[in-house]
């Protein structure tokens, strides 16, 4: 191979890819060649997210509340009017979270955190079936990387009960799609991320971007991860040199699930 990394001519759909994980996911599809389109849940926010990854490549942003089953039917509605019918790599990144004591935990931190961080990712592989089987080859495959999490694989105490449950079901859910997707030309594969520095870890982190030493002692590499370290992985994971990889669940997290 000349370039074993090489996603040029490939169309990516990144879930949530105008902020945190997503984008860095994003732009490193785009550097690697591909044509990305990102979602958010802001139209604006998408357009204006999508302007600024387009100095490397070409990027669509379209809003898209993926908190419903209707949203991912009119996402890939919106897909094929505008992109096209083939679709080589969905990865879905869009989540969300919920965080409380045990004893005040509400019921109502069950059904949207399932809906988005589970649902939503079979849904949105349903509904693209036709664009990624017409993208898949034998020997290179159309890829769903599906953005789980070690919260997911081990405990971390995060209080994030419907969360962490979640991940782990979505872990579950990534090896149920590459058994039954394998003879179409399709694979499944998780990512779990550990600490990586986005919104959701802005706590951690002080105004010079210092992370928490107590969260540091957990961390067998005693760092956060780097943007394109995960990007890399992903880049990795859609491009030609892992078509014989299906059903993994790779975690990206210094060591904290592997050395625990």
């Amino acid at each position: 191979m000349s370039n074993p990394f090489d996603l040029a001519g490939k169309t990516a759909l990144v879930t949530g890819g105008a902020q945190g994980l997503g984008r860095m996911i994003a732009e490193g599809l785009m550097g690697a060649g591909a044509r990305v389109v990102i979602t958010s849940r802001s139209a604006e926010k998408a357009a204006e997210a999508a302007k600024e990854i387009s100095t490397t490549g070409m990027c669509i942003g379209l809003g898209a509340d993926l908190s419903t089953p209707q949203a991912a039917v009119d996402l890939a509605k919106e897909f094929r009017k505008i992109v096209g019918d083939e679709l080589h790599v969905l990865v879905n990144n869009a989540g969300q979270s919920w965080g409380a004591n045990i004893d005040d935990f509400p019921d109502e931190a069950w059904g949207n955190v399932l809906a988005v961080n589970l649902q939503m990712p079979f849904t949105l592989v349903r509904e693209f079936l036709p664009e990624l089987e017409k993208a898949g080859h034998a020997e290179d495959p159309a890829r769903i990387l599906n953005i789980g999490s070690i919260a997911g694989a081990t405990a971390l105490r995060l209080r994030a009960y419907s969360y962490s449950s979640s991940k782990a079901a979505i872990h579950q859910l990534t090896r149920d799609l590459a058994g039954d997707l394998v003879k179409r030309n399709i694979t499944a594969n998780a990512i779990l991320p550990g600490y990586f520095p986005t919104g959701m870890t802005a706590h951690l982190r002080d105004a010079e971007e210092e992370v928490n030493p107590k969260l540091l002692k957990t961390i067998p590499m005693k760092r956060m991860g780097k943007p394109d370290e995960i990007a890399a992985l992903a880049v990795f994971l859609s491009c030609k040199s892992s078509a014989y990889i299906t059903g993994a669940a790779i975690p990206m997290d210094g060591g904290i699930v592997g050395c625990g």
